[in-house]
């Protein structure tokens, strides 16, 4: 069996400074040296959770409150281009906030831990080197929990961005990053949707084509780009695409009468959204079989609504086929999704407001998570879409 590469440099960069402290004992001098950067350490830490998670909360969950200030060639910048937000604004968060709570942080240490540190060493003078070893590796211990916090917050930076695809593949199938990037940076993140949807897309959502029953492309392909034979059938978690959308007069009789106080096709729309959102549940066993290449399941927008439950190819077909019932211009888009871990593969919906003369995108699959009706920087958590459907 072999060892998650991404699962190994997590386990290393937090036994170091364990392993240095017991090899190397405890001493005073040593500790107090050590300390200074266990300090730093911690006050990085601390800067992260502050700034990345009241900046973000203050920059983009009210961004349109705060940037209508702003000029709109500025506005249109960061709308467009988000992660700059990220890479830009929030890094001069953290890094003068690090230096308020270093200065800080200092200045207790010298009058505290410095003086315990001292303390420990006099008492255990005459102690064997045994002894020594144990403690050198437990005042390690805050060392090596910040280093464990940097990396994980490093990784997954690394793989919002998308850096590179083979290490998005490792952070995908290491289950040590996995749970403890969901236990630390989540929280300090705040990201809703993956607290509230922890597993929800975990690259269940698999294309095939097939040509005469042989597939021709591998099934983790899930860019929608068309194969034009002819006699190419590509299939969505195991059915067509025309399968998927299919409807009945039981759904269309539904979605009219659902928005028939409605005035204006983004109102409707965003009816059929939230309905979607509030009364189908995510199908984790579904996803597990999909997930393991097991297309022996039922998909599409009639089993979904029979059913109230599916994965975001269901939601999305689900979404087309009200949206059609109402005479609404409606797409399936696939492509990746980011779900606070990793990215990946997923689908969502495109629809048309020919009062304002724009397509919108619209992801009821999230919708538990926040508002993802023409989301503002959808671009975060949503990328590589391609349309495979417009009616």
């Amino acid at each position: 069996m072999k060892i998650n590469p991404v699962t190994i440099f997590i386990v290393v960069c937090f036994a170091y400074p364990l392993l240095k402290g017991f090899l190397f004992k405890f001493s005073s001098y040593d500790v107090k040296r050590d300390w200074e950067g266990v300090v730093n350490s911690i006050a990085f830490i601390a800067a992260i959770f502050i700034g990345v998670r009241y900046s973000k909360l203050l920059l983009i969950g009210n961004i349109n409150k705060i940037y209508k200030f702003l000029p709109t060639n500025v506005y249109s910048f960061i709308e467009k281009k988000p992660m700059v937000l990220y890479f830009v604004v929030i890094p001069i968060l953290v890094y003068l906030i690090y230096i308020i709570i270093r200065t800080a942080f200092n200045f207790i240490n010298k009058i505290t831990f410095y003086r315990l540190f001292d303390g420990i060493d006099r008492m255990i003078s005459n102690k064997n080197s045994f002894v020594k070893r144990i403690l050198g590796a437990v005042v390690q211990v805050p060392r090596s929990i910040c280093y464990l916090i940097t990396i994980l917050f490093v990784l997954n930076i690394l793989s919002m961005v998308n850096i590179n695809k083979n290490l998005d593949k490792y952070l995908q199938a290491s289950k040590v990053y996995g749970y403890l990037c969901k236990q630390i940076v989540l929280p300090v993140t705040s990201s809703n949707l993956a607290k509230k949807l922890p597993s929800i897309i975990d690259n269940s959502f698999k294309v095939v084509y097939k040509q005469k029953d042989k597939i021709i492309v591998p099934s983790d392909n899930a860019s929608g780009n068309s194969i034009d034979t002819g006699r190419t059938i590509v299939y969505y978690n195991g059915v067509t695409l025309d399968e998927g959308v299919a409807s009945n007069s039981q759904i269309d009789n539904f979605a009219r009468n659902l928005v028939f106080n409605e005035t204006g096709t983004e109102n409707k729309a965003r009816k059929i959204y939230d309905w979607i959102g509030n009364n189908i549940s995510y199908d984790y066993n579904k996803a597990n079989l999909v997930l393991n290449n097991d297309y022996d399941v039922k998909s599409g927008a009639i089993y979904t609504f029979n059913t109230r439950k599916g994965i975001c190819f269901d939601y999305s077909c689900l979404y087309v086929a009200m949206a059609r019932a109402n005479n609404i211009k409606v797409r399936l888009i696939t492509g990746q999704g980011f779900n606070g871990v990793s990215w990946v593969s997923h689908a969502w919906n495109q629809v048309y407001i020919p009062e304002s003369g724009k397509w919108i995108n619209v992801d009821t699959t999230f919708a538990k998570g926040g508002n993802y009706f023409n989301k503002t920087m959808f671009s975060i958590d949503h990328k590589d879409a391609k349309i495979v459907g417009e009616w």
